[in-house]
């Protein structure tokens, strides 16, 4: 079987499905490539947005996503997986604040072209916006893919 192809009519997952898991997920997974070609990954908290998942990071995948703005993205429990692909652009904009802030407690506040917390720290912002998304349940026979078109 293909990725995304349903074994049977009507067992293809719904947009609801991915849209819930990434809504309710408080941790989530980012994989970054460095400059050299290899890998790095590392957790942030985030939220998904209507325009794709907003998160900050003052790690190095700040510095490989200005190299590299190709991105994956999940929610850290891996029994009901959602793999968001796309590319990350700089975002401070005040409805993904709000959102962030609201989800966390938290009190970042925009800082240039990134975010600033109460206790003065700074780290970049991006959003998210997908190409696909992959998602599937624990059982492996529910594989589905949403397609996105970047304007």
């Amino acid at each position: 079987m293909l990725f995304g192809q349903p074994v049977a009519q009507g067992e293809l997952l719904p947009w609801s499905w991915a849209r819930e898991r990434l809504d309710r997920a408080r941790d989530f997974w980012i994989a970054t490539t460095r400059p050299d070609g290899s890998p790095h990954t590392r957790p942030v908290w985030g939220v998904w947005l209507d325009s794709g998942f907003w998160f900050s990071t003052g790690s190095s995948a700040a510095r490989n996503l200005a190299k590299n703005p190709e991105i994956s993205v999940h929610p850290a429990a891996a029994d009901e997986v959602v793999v968001v692909e796309g590319a990350a652009s700089v975002d401070v904009s005040p409805e993904a604040l709000a959102a962030y802030n609201a989800k966390y407690s938290w009190t970042f506040e925009p800082d240039g072209d990134g975010v600033r917390d109460g206790d003065g720290t700074v780290g970049s912002a991006f959003l998210v916006r997908p190409r696909v998304v992959l998602g599937w349940e624990a059982d492996l026979r529910t594989p589905t893919r949403w397609p996105f078109h970047v304007a």
